[in-house]
């Protein structure tokens, strides 16, 4: 996603994290798989996000939320720590409405929650971000309504 187009933050905290696969997914056809060894996945990732934010990341999201025994031997040696979300809004979905993400969201949010929303839609329906976005100010009142703090992932215990 990086290399497409440059990544711009909202804040000078904002923070960077790696969401690929450090080793190949297992999910992927046997064809891609085969397509590049893992370091050359780990080290391009890595080096891409540090190389346009000036930050080394030390957070990693496994897609689909799948790390196998490889994937997470390839995020310690990397010092990266995976983190997990707990839960999501659908928003990569062409129905996906602000309405059913904040639904979606709030059916399963607690205290201590990760919550997973995209920011591009270079993985899901055209302009399907904007479900999202239009979610956030919902899901942040929520948040307050039930007594949640909202802070940054990288403070999350």
């Amino acid at each position: 996603m990086t290399t497409s187009r440059p990544l711009r933050t909202a804040a000078p905290a904002a923070l960077a994290a790696v969401h690929c696969a450090p080793v190949v997914h297992p999910l992927l056809p046997a064809p891609a798989r085969r397509a590049r060894p893992a370091r050359d996945y780990d080290d391009f990732a890595r080096g891409t996000v540090a190389d346009i934010t000036g930050t080394r990341p030390t957070l990693f999201r496994p897609p689909y939320g799948i790390i196998s025994t490889a994937a997470h031997v390839a995020t310690r040696r990397l010092e990266l720590t995976p983190v997990l979300w707990t839960c999501w809004g659908e928003d990569w979905t062409a129905r996906a409405t602000p309405e059913s993400v904040h639904r979606t969201v709030t059916a399963d949010l607690d205290g201590g929650s990760t919550i997973l929303l995209r920011d591009s839609d270079c993985t899901s329906a055209p302009g399907a971000w904007r479900s999202a976005l239009g979610a956030l100010p919902r899901i942040l009142d929520t948040c307050t309504e039930r007594g949640y703090e909202v802070g940054p992932l990288c403070d999350h215990g």
